[in-house]
């Protein structure tokens, strides 16, 4: 599917229960035949709820190996355990006059990041100035906004950090990376310009911080691209570290690796360090529409939400060859 048919695509998506109450936690559902996956490496974690909208847009890992994942037109945050267990630890509260740009939906959450203390940061769209930004959540407690973003904006990725506490969020319709500080609720223009911007609709979405440096996936581009942490914080020039990568969404690091989520083409790619990429998994694994990636070690968690004509949304993991520094 070509980036325009992503926005088509996008657009179009219809999902049915968006807002209904959260139920108890549920087991995952037996994997059928056709679902089931090629490589012993690989095993679906939990099959999510394609009905009441569980469609995930972006996963953070919790210590004990459990999977915080937002669904991203419901307003809510799931937590899958390692066993598959689903339940909802957090709501954003939807605005009734939400109306985001070119989706035309009430909400869209984000990427979702975990800070050492345990609090959860995650990125909301809804088209309207009181609603949009920063918020963060704490399991049992109401979601608080830290930080207003523009309301024209798809606020998509995030990434956090860890030595000053700053979040850097991509816009994927502003050509831009923005850097919040959660605990003031500052909001600057980090890096912008033509390397971020969108093609056909989306550009700037994934984004990891890596190696003293800001790495954004571009969708429209299909690039990967990275800026560098100058001392005093700043952007400095970015570089096109990868090209022709396919529709990339998120990724993530595995040493000096990058495991990229290829969303519409139901592909998982490792791209090394020269920029060349390969294949490790496909819808024959168990892939819906790959939006997301964590690793944490030589295990890579990815979360597919089944927005183009799929019908399993799903948390999978696999086995990662070692990773190379």
């Amino acid at each position: 599917m070509s980036t325009n048919g992503f926005k088509i695509a996008l657009a179009m998506m219809t999902f049915t229960g968006l807002v209904a109450a959260a139920g108890p936690a549920q087991a995952a559902s037996p994997q059928t035949t056709a679902q089931q996956n090629t490589s012993p490496r690989t095993r679906i974690v939990a099959h999510l709820d394609l009905a009441s909208g569980q469609q995930p847009e972006n996963i953070t890992l919790e210590p004990d190996g459990s999977a915080d994942l937002t669904f991203a037109y419901t307003g809510e945050v799931g937590r899958v355990s390692p066993s598959g267990r689903v339940e909802i630890i957090g709501r954003i509260p939807v605005p009734a006059d939400g109306d985001i740009p070119v989706v035309h939906r009430k909400i869209f959450l984000g990427g979702i990041v975990r800070a050492p203390g345990g609090d959860l940061y995650v990125a909301v769209s809804t088209g309207t100035a009181s609603a949009t930004g920063v918020y963060r959540l704490r399991p049992g407690r109401p979601a608080v906004r830290v930080a207003a973003l523009p309301p024209s904006g798809f606020h998509n990725g995030m990434a956090l950090d860890p030595r000053t506490g700053e979040l850097y969020v991509a816009d994927s319709f502003g050509s831009v990376v923005r850097r919040v500080t959660p605990r003031t609720g500052r909001v600057v223009t980090w890096a912008t310009g033509d390397l971020l911007a969108p093609r056909d609709g989306f550009g700037a979405n994934g984004v990891k911080l890596h190696d003293d440096a800001v790495w954004v996936s571009n969708i429209g581009t299909q690039q990967l691209v990275r800026f560098p942490i100058t001392r005093d914080g700043t952007a400095g020039p970015g570089e096109v570290k990868a090209s022709g990568l396919g529709p990339i969404d998120d990724f993530a690091f595995h040493g000096d690796e990058v495991v990229a989520a290829i969303n519409q083409e139901n592909r998982v790619s490792v791209v090394a360090r020269d920029g060349s990429s390969r294949t490790i998994l496909t819808a024959a694994d168990g892939l819906d529409n790959p939006t997301s990636v964590a690793v944490r070690g030589d295990t890579a968690y990815i979360a597919d939400s089944a927005y183009f004509i799929g019908t399993d949304p799903n948390l999978l993991r696999t086995r990662l060859a070692p990773g190379r520094e």
